[in-house]
């Protein structure tokens, strides 16, 4: 068994169990959801065993009579605990009664939404500020409440060898912990399992299982843009005649968001606001760096050459570079949720101005560009200077999260630069 490594989702279901009756972990399998929870649940019953189903399913007072915080494991296995635990919450039932976690976005509408009763939060894969054996030197809260100072000294040891192992190494604490041999091994299942498991669980016959890879691995080479389907699809199909129908690859999209495998980040809708013409569709990214990588059967030292190729690199540029960015958006998505900010990024539709991510919480807006590089140019920071000339006060911080090994302020426009594993 893997050691638990501390998290943000820690301290978000703490505070949440301090105030509220029961709480629904979400989140791909194998993020670290029963980890999180086995903290703090002092009933455990794991719903995707049928003896355990079974025995709830023969006894439901056992939801109010057991010893809280009751954790119901893996909760879609047996779907009508969900309405039982609304009920209850409805009834009054203690606070920091019971903690949900699940892997699959149930669509069965004979479920209540639980609006109201049930309060959810996503877990990601391991941040990167999570898997440092140091505490960051700013955080996203800090930037958004305006309490980074003026003047900024921090030092990183890591370098691009060190985010690159941090790429293909996964966010998944199971696979994290273990050797890089095994890491290869353990990605290879989680793959398999999909294809092969949980797309038949949500009842979907896959009858060409190769198309379903070849569209992943086409998917994950377009991490980090706003590729149309239509253009993932032909680079999963690339020289058949014989291609499936888009329904088919709607359907395998879908399945992969019900299973949060699909992690795509959306544009920041305040910015019609601001702006006009704004690309308005996603950004694509995989739940964890570490599968896009594995897919595209890139290693470290592939990423490392500097212009690896793969036969679903599409036109795209620099998946090194994407590849990346993926991991500081996953990383910054664990930050923000865990304070409640909202998160998109902004790209103009002629592509001349775009802000890898933008951060909200209530009026408060943090804009950060994400670059691979060990030194910031002027020409680095033009976008973000745009965008707060456009949003104005509002903008709280401007930060560039770079793979150099120190942290500073730029005199000129106050933009902070920070080695992106200083940044939590």
């Amino acid at each position: 068994m893997s050691t638990h490594i501390p998290r943000y989702a820690d301290v978000r279901l703490s505070q949440l169990l301090a105030i509220l009756p029961a709480i629904m972990i979400d989140g791909a399998k194998g993020v670290g959801k029963t980890q999180t929870a086995e903290q703090f649940a002092k009933t455990v019953i794991e719903l995707d065993k049928a003896g355990e189903r079974e025995a709830l399913a023969a006894d439901y007072e056992r939801l109010s009579t057991g010893t809280p915080p009751i954790l119901l494991d893996e909760w879609q296995h047996l779907p009508e605990v969900w309405d039982r635990v609304r009920r209850l919450v409805d009834d009054k039932i203690s606070i920091g009664s019971i903690i949900l976690t699940g892997s699959l976005q149930s669509r069965n509408p004979a479920i209540h939404t639980g609006a109201g009763r049930i309060v959810r939060f996503q877990m990601r894969p391991l941040s990167l500020a999570e898997r440092m054996e140091f505490s960051p030197c700013v955080t996203l809260s800090d930037a958004l409440s305006g309490n980074v100072p003026e003047r900024l000294e921090a030092v990183s040891s890591l370098g691009l060898k060190d985010y690159i192992a941090h790429i293909v190494s996964s966010g998944f604490p199971a696979i994290y912990q273990e050797t890089a041999e095994a890491r290869e091994e353990l990605l290879d299942t989680y793959l398999e399992n999909i294809v092969s498991r949980e797309f038949s669980s949500q009842g979907i016959r896959v009858h060409q299982p190769a198309v379903l890879s070849r569209w992943m691995r086409s998917f994950a080479a377009a991490a980090g843009t706003t590729s149309s389907y239509d253009k993932i699809l032909a680079g999963a199909t690339a020289g058949e005649g014989d291609k499936p129908a888009k329904e088919t690859t709607i359907a395998y999209r879908e399945a992969l968001e019900r299973l949060w495998l699909l992690d795509e980040l959306p544009y920041w809708s305040e910015g019609e606001d601001f702006f006009s013409r704004l690309k308005q569709t996603p950004k694509h990214y995989l739940a964890d760096p570490a599968l896009e990588a594995h897919l595209l059967g890139l290693s470290a030292q592939d990423l490392l050459s500097g212009k690896p190729r793969t036969a679903y690199d599409h036109d795209y540029q620099s998946i090194t570079g994407r590849l990346f960015e993926s991991l500081v958006v996953m990383s910054l998505r664990t930050y923000a949720s865990s304070m409640r900010a909202r998160c998109g990024y902004v790209r103009t539709r002629n592509g001349d101005h775009e802000v890898d991510f933008v951060a909200q919480k209530n009026q408060a807006i943090v804009a950060i560009e994400i670059k691979m590089a060990a030194a910031i140019t002027d020409a680095d920071v033009k976008h973000l200077n745009w965008f707060e000339e456009r949003v104005g006060d509002r903008v709280k911080e401007k930060i560039i999260l770079y793979t150099g090994e120190r942290a500073y302020r730029r005199p000129a426009d106050r933009v902070l630069v920070i080695p992106a594993a200083l940044f939590g």
